[in-house]
């Protein structure tokens, strides 16, 4: 299957504070995106995640830590570590995320953390360097 018609099977849910950049970004590359009410609570954007195995992307750390959201409550976290009035940094760092995990059951399970220059993937479960 090519990189292009896996991503087209990834479900992504954008937190309220995700510049629409990526949203047009990750909608370019075929990926079904929707995102977050700004009165949405973070225990029903972790219910929308798992219930309908979207990866969540926020700036959010609370998400990023296990004993608030396990993996048995969350389908999977990006968080973001890059600024967002660098989107050419962040689309950037997409491109190479998409070249390690491309398919939902490669993310099912993983916080990935995006860094300017380095991409962090981790079990959610295990991840305690908050």
């Amino acid at each position: 299957m090519s990189n292009s018609a896996s991503l087209s099977k990834l479900k992504f849910l954008l937190d309220e504070n995700v510049k629409l950049k990526l949203q047009l970004f990750l909608k370019s590359k075929g990926c079904d995106v929707i995102k977050v009410s700004k009165k949405s609570s973070d225990d029903n954007i972790a219910l929308i995640s798992k219930s309908e195995e979207r990866i969540l992307i926020t700036n959010d750390s609370d998400f990023a830590n296990p004993r608030y959201y396990p993996r048995d409550k969350i389908f999977s976290v990006i968080l973001l570590k890059i600024p967002q009035d660098q989107p050419h940094f962040l689309l950037n760092s997409f491109l190479e995320l998409f070249s390690n995990l491309s398919s939902p059951e490669d993310f099912k399970g993983k916080l990935v953390k995006l860094w300017r220059n380095k991409i962090g993937i981790f079990d959610i479960q295990t991840y305690n360097n908050i």
